[in-house]
């Protein structure tokens, strides 16, 4: 962990934003999540399920609700274990160190916004949307709404790596990778071959 302190809060309950600063940070903690690529890769490819946006969307409001009701000081590591849990139920696992990446940001927009500075959330609205990700995603477990699809090689696998470190932000399938027997690739992963003999391209 860089330069954010651990807790927030003198050992009772922490300070808490001015009202009209709230809507405001509820707002930096959106185009936060916004600009985390591993979350939003998980949406689009709704690696949660027809309900990642709405898990992504209750995650904005856990965060929210956890700074501004909390009783207790603020502890990142709580943070970062709201993050975690969120992106599990989206049956996704980071490897990239960006769920304490993101936990840090929070936690500064939010001692700056107690100090009635929001500058970095007006830089997130003009920075938005979000720059090239250094991910390593992995999918962790199989959807089951595609289990008859067995021409897909995309669904048939039981977990999926998911390497975003090229120039291409993009979900390109080229980078996608399916687990199973084990194999050593170039870039270090672990490459496994899908169930079935021979990838297509589609």
């Amino acid at each position: 962990m860089s330069n954010v302190n651990a807790s927030i809060g003198g050992g009772g309950a922490p300070p808490q934003l001015p009202p009209e600063l709230a809507p405001i940070f509820r707002e930096g903690i959106a185009l936060t999540l916004a600009q985390w690529s591993a979350l939003q890769m998980a949406i689009e490819n709704e690696w949660g399920g027809r309900g990642s946006r709405a898990i992504a969307e209750q995650l904005v409001s856990d965060i929210f609700s956890w700074f501004t009701q909390s009783k207790e000081m603020l502890y990142i590591d709580d943070l970062e274990n709201i993050l975690d849990e969120a992106m599990l139920s989206l049956n996704t696992m980071t490897e990239d160190g960006s769920v304490e990446e993101v936990a840090e940001k929070l936690m500064i927009m939010h001692e700056e916004c107690l100090e009635g500075n929001y500058q970095s959330i007006v830089k997130l609205r003009e920075t938005h949307p979000p720059a090239v990700a250094r991910s390593h995603v992995r999918q962790t477990m199989n959807n089951d709404e595609d289990d008859d699809s067995s021409d897909d090689d995309e669904n048939d696998a039981s977990n999926m790596m998911v390497d975003t470190s090229g120039s291409n932000s993009n979900s390109n399938p080229a980078n996608i990778q399916t687990r199973g027997a084990a194999a050593t690739a170039e870039d270090g992963w672990t490459v496994v071959s899908s169930k079935q003999k021979g990838k297509r391209n589609p």
